[in-house]
């Protein structure tokens, strides 16, 4: 397998990792729990992430007392429209696209960044830090930047949620739960904590926007059970791509992250490749059973292919078939991002025939569905 430029090499030591806005009950928990097990190269990260901690205990214990309250009692004004598919499958082209719709609102990487406290620091931090970011994503071409929108399973694993993208920061402890990509593999207690602190995410950031949500993660796909017994109005749009180009992407994806964010050495690629063709037959086990009984005007699958060929009229049809209105609004702003971005280069990926075999036989189910078997 090739892939394109790898970024991981230019990322700067001291940028923030994505679980650096963890409180002392977050992060001291995942220390214990993995003993203290730090590369040696990588204890610099581990000590910054400690040294910062007090002033994140702080902000995070004075946003509670100012607005928990106020959280609390906040009403959700419509249920949540989630952006939903596999890694690498366009999720964050289509959230952004989405973005240009002012009448909603979608969680920023500060806010993600700093769950428990972004209501007093994000205005701070945005205008004076943005330094501390680099330009670009270091698994694709795409900005970054605080403001942009984020996958909100970043907030979840910073407010001590289970998630699978914790594994990330200790890779040689295991793919711990990885049983939380479907909905009705959740024990009940990691169930009950993350139903209610995504809840209460949800919460902040209306009371911060005052707007309805559009949200984007990977691993909600396959929790779309609980998304419709927590929101039962909700809409999805669910995004589909080549499994052959899937695979070498999500694989450097993790790779990437590993490389970036993990305290330990990163799996090899023998130990990855497994858990790369897990989590999409997992996911989308749940997927197909869990959107059953979702009406047209609930719910639409889109292609990457055709999305990326013809932004402004996939999403007018999204608009269309979600009764979302108001799509003339963007038209304009869909137009001129396209004709800005025109240049925009993917990353290149070429798989060797054997790999190519091995991908469309374990994710067979994947690509005859959505035609591209």
């Amino acid at each position: 397998m090739s892939s394109g430029q790898n970024n991981t090499n230019s990322y700067p030591t001291w940028a923030p990792r994505f679980w650096h806005g963890m409180p002392s009950k977050v992060w001291i928990p995942h220390l214990v729990r993995n003993r203290f097990q730090v590369r040696l190269t990588r204890l610099h990260i581990a000590a910054g992430v400690s040294a910062f901690m007090p002033f994140t205990d702080l902000m995070a214990a004075s946003q509670h007392v100012l607005f928990g309250r106020a959280i609390a009692n906040t009403q959700l004004p419509q249920a949540p429209i989630f952006v939903l598919g596999h890694w690498r499958s366009g999720t964050t082209l289509l959230h952004e696209l989405l973005g240009f719709d002012n009448r909603f609102a979608s969680p920023t990487t500060f806010q993600c960044f700093a769950p428990w406290h972004f209501l007093l620091t994000e205005a701070m931090v945005t205008r004076f830090f943005g330094w501390v970011l680099p330009d670009k994503r270091p698994m694709d071409n795409m900005k970054a930047g605080w403001s942009l929108p984020q996958e909100d399973e970043f907030a979840l694993m910073n407010l001590g949620a289970p998630t699978p993208y914790t594994y990330m920061m200790f890779p040689q402890h295991g793919f711990v739960d990885e049983n939380t990509l479907a909905y009705d593999t959740f024990e009940p207690e990691q169930l009950a904590r993350w139903k209610y602190l995504f809840d209460w995410f949800l919460k902040a950031l209306t009371y911060k926007t005052q707007k309805p949500l559009i949200l984007k993660s990977p691993p909600h796909t396959g929790r779309i059970g609980i998304l419709r017994e927590m929101y039962p109005d909700a809409k999805f749009i669910h995004i589909v791509r080549d499994p052959r180009k899937l695979y070498p992407s999500t694989f450097k994806l993790w790779k990437s992250l590993e490389s970036i964010q993990g305290l330990q050495r990163p799996h090899t690629d023998e130990e990855l490749q497994p858990f790369v063709f897990r989590c999409l037959n997992r996911m989308y086990d749940a997927f197909e059973v869990g959107r059953q009984g979702l009406t047209q005007s609930q719910i639409i699958d889109v292609r990457y292919e055709e999305l990326v060929a013809n932004p402004a009229g996939v999403v007018e049809s999204i608009y269309q078939q979600l009764d979302l209105g108001g799509f003339e609004s963007i038209r304009d702003s869909l137009t001129k991002r396209t004709q800005d971005e025109k240049e925009y280069k993917t990353n290149r990926f070429g798989l060797d025939e054997a790999t190519e075999t091995l991908v469309l036989q374990n994710w067979k189910s994947y690509a005859e569905r959505y035609g591209y078997a």
